[in-house]
Order: C-alpha cells, then structure tokens, then sequence
C-alpha cells in the first residue's frame, strides 16, 4: 500500500472506520456498499447477502436511484457472475460483463454496465456475501478503462474488514433478541404467578358471597367487597408489568433507532414495501416514546394482516417540543364507523386510550378501497 497517496489511505481509513461505527446489519451494509464504490470510484456497487433458496437475503445497491431500484423489478437470483463469487469463491476482474460467456442479461430498466469487479466477503470458510462494482470512473485519452489489479487488491482488504463488521453486527442483533426474549420471558412468569394468585383468590371470594347471599346478606356483601378490592389489586399488579413491559430497545436505541429495526425487519418480512422516514425527532419522556412506538406496532399489524397493503409509509417528525407519527398505508381501507358498530375495532380503542394517555390525539382517516392515514400527535416533556 506505500505506492498509494495519502489521501488514499486516508480514504481507506475513513472507509473502515465508518463500517465499525455502525451495529445494525442494514446499516453496515449499505456502509460498505458506499465506501466501496467512492473508494474504488465506481458509478455503481452492491452487495447481496444469499439465502438459502437460491436467492438474496438482502441486496443492497448503491448509485441507483429509488425509482430505477422499483423499476428493475424483484432482486436478482444467484445465477451468472453472481452464482460465480458465491461459489466459485474468487474475485471476478472483467473488461466487459456483457461479453462474458456466464452473463445472461438484466431487466430492461438495469444500468447498462460494462468493466466489472466482484468478490466474495467472507467469514473464515463460509462466504457470507458478495461485493461487487460496475463502470471505473476514468477515462483516458483512448476511451478505455476499467478496473486494475491494484484496485482488486484494497477491495479485497475492504472485503475483510466488512465480514468483521457485518459479524460483529449479526452478533450485536442477536444477542439483544436473546436478551428480549429473556425479559419477556421473565416478565411472562412474573406476571403468571401474581395475577394466578389473585384470580384464584378472586373466584373463591366470588363463591363464598353467592353461598352466603340468601342466608347471610351481610356477610355476603362483605365478600362481595372483598371481591372488588381483590379485582382492583389485580388490575393494578397488571398495569405494573404492563409498564414494566416497556421495550428494551427504547432504553438504549431511542425511539427513532427502535422503529427503523422494526420497519426494517417488517419490510424483510413481508412482501408489501415499508418504510420509514424520521425528521429532527428528538428524545421525548419515556411514556411518550412508548405510546408511539405501540400505536406504530398497531397500525403495521393492521396494515400487514389485515388490509392487504401493497405499500406502507411511517413518519415521525419533529412537531414544537412534542413529535407527529403518521402511518399510511394503500391497503383495503375501512369504515370507522361501521367498524365501531359492529364491535370490531381493530386496535382503535388502545391506540386512542395510548394516545390520550400521554396527553396526545389520535385521528384516523380511512375508506373501503381507499388506504388508512392513522396520525398520533404527543406533546413534549
């Protein structure tokens, strides 16, 4: 590396600093999709993580605008070149991608590309994904380009540090699901022994006053109190592990940083598009940051499950001192009304007691055939 300039091994030093800094797999992704292709001056890169299935876990692109990336379509199979780092388990050096004997063409809306260079990023023996750039940035007197042994060489070095850095991430996610899973688990025994006792105290209060209710009035009335004390302590050891539910992440990502894991994993999950879009939100008392996030979860499980949505858009933004969610979605859509008469109410009720709770409003608009806007509005602290 002593050949190369300075300022090209201060490139490459930001590069890997900016791969570390990052915890959460989407994010390293599309941190070492980014680096690569400014580092090694590419018009485009990608990075596809595989399946299983002969396809693409994720597939991150970068120099392809959002409307180019819809208009090409499904992600890309492992087949061709692609199937060739993956496989193969080797860098791939091309003068022309197109003139390639495994080559076998792209969609119509696909950026045409010509010299190539891919390889494999891996993780000790298993290759978890593949990097790849398209159309070197250089043109020379003769018109030619392309790629050089040199710049296959600081991608590979790329590469390594990328498998630590999206481990170390794959780790990181893991490891919080376990320490959810724990929490909840814990919270669920918590909350079975407590409420248990309670109930079990309740029906036998509950049956002692129907067998005193004829002979003895005044006792069974006396139980009968009893039984609305034991209902209010239970009510109470309930909204106690309620609130002692609070997310995990919430305490340590915020609430911004929670709702993109969560769209993100929904967005992965589900065929429909959901996405998130966050502006100047700052940190809101906890109580609040709670009422969105469960308001948020409500209406993606309607618009998932139960409406049919294509597409689904969250927003939280900066609103005074407090912030405004607002979940759209093109699903199905229904009437509020008629949902209220015939009982049905679709998580409506929780989220304007959450919303309320807070001090905050909550409006929702929606039609048969016409999508649902639900929007949360909370003070700040």
């Amino acid at each position: 590396m002593s050949h190369r300039p300075r300022s090209g091994l201060y490139a490459v030093s930001s590069a890997l600093l900016a791969m570390s800094r990052h915890l959460e797999v989407r994010d390293v992704l599309k941190t070492i999709v980014a680096s690569a292709r400014e580092l090694l001056d590419a018009e485009y890169a990608a990075l596809g993580v595989p399946d299983d299935h002969g396809g693409f876990a994720q597939f991150v692109v970068d120099g392809v605008s959002e409307e180019q990336w819809k208009a090409i379509g499904p992600l890309p199979r492992q087949h061709g070149i692609l199937a060739a780092m993956l496989h193969g388990a080797r860098a791939e050096r091309l003068a022309d991608v197109r003139k390639d004997p495994r080559f076998e063409g792209w969609p119509s809306a696909h950026p045409e590309m010509s010299d190539f260079l891919g390889l494999p990023v891996r993780d000790g023996d298993e290759i978890i994904a593949a990097l790849f750039l398209a159309n070197k940035r250089c043109p020379k007197a003769d018109g030619s380009c392309g790629f050089t042994e040199d710049d296959e060489e600081l991608l590979s070095i790329l590469a390594q540090h990328a498998a630590i850095a999206l481990t170390n991430a794959r780790l990181y996610e893991r490891s919080r699901e376990l320490t959810i899973a724990e929490e909840r688990s814990r919270l669920a025994h918590e909350l079975h022994d407590a409420v248990s006792q309670k109930l079990f105290s309740l029906r036998l209060t509950a049956q002692a006053a129907a067998a005193l209710v004829d002979r003895d009035p005044g006792r069974a009335k006396g139980e009968l109190q009893q039984v609305a004390a034991l209902a209010a302590e239970a009510a109470d050891e309930l909204r106690a592990a309620v609130v002692e539910l609070r997310p995990a992440a919430l305490d340590e990502d915020g609430l911004l940083a929670t709702l993109r894991t969560q769209v993100q994993v929904l967005d992965r999950a589900h065929s429909a598009r959901v996405t998130l879009t966050g502006r100047g939100v700052r940190a809101l008392p906890a109580a609040q940051e709670e009422a969105l996030l469960r308001v948020a979860q409500e209406a993606l499980h309607n618009a998932l499950r139960h409406a049919g949505a294509e597409r689904v858009d969250v927003e939280l933004e900066k609103h005074g001192p407090g912030a405004v969610l607002r979940v759209t979605d093109d699903g199905s859509g229904f009437d509020p009304k008629a949902v209220r008469r015939a009982g049905r109410h679709l998580g409506l009720v929780s989220m304007h007691d959450r919303a309320s709770g807070v001090g905050g409003t909550l409006t929702v608009e929606s039609a048969p055939g016409k999508g649902t806007v639900i929007e949360m509005e909370v003070p700040g602290g």
